[in-house]
């Protein structure tokens, strides 16, 4: 395993980890147990008011979610153009389209290619893009993937059913208080002339996190 140390927001050179192997398991404490107490304390202290935080997390299920990354990814492999610039500037690019707000600051778009496949963690607690993808799942806050994910993340990938070609590279990005990152998974084939709602179809909040992959159109029209 080779580690990126530099911390720059830019897919060639930021906090990311290059992987070609597997690495023995190991897991951490239990994070979701003292988040809860904190805020059960909080809450009989006055300070947190549980039906604030309800109507918060309500915003993010219902009117922000994976369905605005859809689109930005939909769009990204529509428009050549739109896809530069979001290669370039992550965070002007989907500014644009008008998915801003707290946890989408900085952004940082990394594309997925036949040689490497991008997954994103954030090891130190859970730093996601609220604005394209809402609110993080609970697998992505728990212990075990934030350290799997960086020792044996092949494993990991394995664990959602994902299985790469050997010859692709795992490259892990880790999320800071300062960067999010947006996966931009590869456009599957046999999808020339779709419309950009069509494609989003094929766009899940795991292939823009790297867990998974954009669905297969054939087995999406089976399924329907």
């Amino acid at each position: 395993m080779t580690a990126d140390a530099n911390h720059s927001p830019s897919p060639n050179a930021g906090h990311g980890h290059d992987h070609d192997h597997d690495h023995a398991h190991s897991t951490l404490g239990e994070m979701d147990l003292r988040v809860r107490a904190l805020e059960t304390l909080l809450t009989q202290k006055g300070y947190l008011d549980p039906a604030a935080v309800d109507r918060i997390i309500e915003t993010y299920e219902v009117h922000v979610g994976p369905h605005n990354g859809a689109k930005v990814v939909a769009r990204a492999w529509a428009e050549p153009a739109f896809r530069d610039w979001l290669l370039q500037d992550a965070t002007a690019a989907i500014a644009s389209m008008d998915y801003t707000g707290r946890q989408g600051e900085h952004m940082v778009a990394v594309p997925n290619t036949p040689d490497t496949h991008n997954m994103v963690v954030c090891t130190l607690c859970s730093c996601y893009p609220w604005p394209v993808l809402g609110l993080p799942p609970v697998w992505y806050k728990s212990a075990a993937y934030r350290s799997r994910a960086v020792i044996e993340p092949r494993a990991v990938l394995a664990d959602f059913g994902v299985t790469l070609p050997e010859g692709q590279n795992i490259r892990v990005w880790d999320s800071t208080a300062e960067v999010r990152y947006l996966v931009l998974p590869e456009r599957p084939a046999g999808t020339e002339g779709w419309s950009q709602e069509q494609l989003a179809t094929l766009v899940t909040r795991d292939a823009m996190i790297g867990t998974g992959l954009a669905l297969n159109p054939q087995v999406k029209e089976v399924a329907a």
